[in-house]
C-alpha cells in the first residue's frame, strides 16, 4: 500500500460501503483478575471504569493511569485515544505512575466551550493539566501526532520534560506528510469524520481491511479489535460537536506545526531514544534518522521490521522495554 492510500480514510470510507451504512479463555485468571488480557493489559470495561476527568480552563481532560514513582507521560496518536496504551502501562505500572490523556477533540475530553485544538492548543492542555496535578517532570512516551506535540513541549518547555520516546511520528521535515492531505482537505469540508468513522463502526472487517484503518496502520490482520474500533471512533462522532471537533484536530495539523521548531530542538539536551516501525506507509523512512540527528543526546534509533504507525498496541513490551532501557541510562 502507498503512502497516498490515507485518501481512502479520508474521501472513500462512505463510498466503499454505500452511502446508507453509517478476554478469551487463553487469559485465565490473570484476565479475570486484572479486567484485562493475560499481559494484565486492561481491556476496553477496564479501560473505561479507570477513566477519570480533571477539570482545567481546556475542558473536562479524560485520562488513565496506572502504577506508582516518577510519571511517564504516554501522547497518542490520531484518531485514536489513550486506550492505544493500554498494554504499555500493563508493562511498565511497576516502574512508573503512567498517565494516558486524552487530547482536545479526541477520545474522552470534553472540550470547553469555544476552545480551539490545535497542536499549540493540546501543549497548554497539558501544561495546565500537568499543573493540576502537581506533577513538574515527566518521561514522555509518543506516537504519531502525539510525537508532534511531544516535540512543541519540550521545545517550549524543556523543564517540564525528562527523557522522550518516540515512535512513528511527525518531524519538520514531513508535517504534515502526504497521505494526511487528503485528510485534512475532507475535514475542511466538513467531511472527513462523518465519510470515516460511521462506515468503520458498522462493519468491524471493513475497518480492518484496506479500505479502513486497519490495513494502512496496523501489522496484524486482526488489529484493530472489535472493542478498539468501538473505543477509538464512537466518541469522535456521538453528536454534531464532537464530528466538528474531530475534523476541527485534522485541520489544525497544517501549516506545518513544526516549522522552524530545529533550532530549538537542537539545543534540547534531554535524552532521547526513536523506536521506528519499517512498514508505516505514512510516515517519511528519513524521519527516524532525521531525529537522532536533531536531539543532540539521541539515544539512537532502534527498528521494528514492517511494524505500521499505531505499532505501540501492538508491540507493547517492545515499547515498554526501550523505556526501561532509556531511563536506565539516565
Amino acid at each position: 500500500m502507498n503512502r497516498r492510500s490515507f485518501i481512502q480514510l479520508g474521501l472513500g470510507a462512505m463510498s466503499a460501503m454505500g452511502a446508507g451504512v453509517l478476554a478469551g479463555c487463553a487469559g485465565g485468571a490473570i484476565a479475570a483478575a486484572t479486567g484485562g488480557s493475560a499481559n494484565g493489559a486492561w481491556d476496553a470495561a477496564a479501560f473505561h471504569a479507570a477513566r477519570r476527568y480533571l477539570p482545567t480552563s481546556y475542558g473536562q481532560i479524560a485520562y488513565v493511569e496506572r502504577g506508582r514513582g516518577p510519571v511517564a507521560l504516554l501522547l497518542h496518536g490520531f484518531p485514536l485515544n489513550g486506550f492505544q496504551w493500554r498494554g504499555v502501562m500493563a508493562e511498565l505500572a511497576a516502574h512508573r505512575r503512567c498517565i494516558a490523556p486524552d487530547w482536545l477533540g479526541l477520545g474522552y475530553t470534553r472540550v470547553a466551550q469555544g476552545q480551539s485544538v490545535t497542536p499549540a492548543d493540546q501543549v497548554g492542555m497539558l501544561i495546565a493539566f500537568l499543573d493540576k496535578l502537581g506533577i513538574d517532570e515527566v518521561d514522555v512516551i509518543a506516537n504519531d501526532s502525539g510525537g508532534q506535540v511531544a516535540q512543541l513541549l519540550v521545545a517550549a518547555h524543556p523543564q517540564r520534560v525528562r527523557s522522550m520516546l518516540l515512535s512513528n511520528c511527525d518531524t519538520e521535515i514531513d508535517s504534515p506528510p502526504a497521505a494526511v492531505v487528503p485528510v485534512i482537505e475532507a475535514a475542511r469540508r466538513g467531511r472527513f469524520a462523518l465519510d470515516t468513522f460511521p462506515p468503520q463502526l458498522a462493519d468491524h472487517a471493513f475497518s480492518r481491511s484496506d479500505k479502513g484503518i486497519g490495513v494502512l496502520c496496523f501489522t496484524y490482520p486482526q488489529h484493530p479489535s472489535d472493542e478498539a474500533i468501538d473505543t477509538y471512533f464512537r466518541p469522535l462522532v456521538e453528536s454534531p460537536e464532537r464530528v466538528r471537533l474531530t475534523d476541527a484536530y485534522a485541520i489544525g495539523l497544517d501549516p506545518n506545526p513544526l516549522a522552524g521548531l530545529e533550532a530549538t530542538l537542537k539545543q534540547r539536551t534531554q535524552p532521547v531514544r526513536i523506536l521506528w516501525g519499517t512498514g508505516d506507509t505514512i510516515f517519511s523512512a528519513a524521519s527516524p534518522d532525521y531525529l537522532d540527528r536533531l536531539f543532540p543526546n539521541s539515544r539512537g534509533v532502534r527498528r521494528i521490521e514492517g511494524a505500521k504507525l499505531f505499532f505501540p498496541e501492538e508491540f507493547p513490551h517492545e515499547v515498554a522495554q526501550e523505556a526501561l532501557k532509556l531511563w536506565a541510562s539516565m
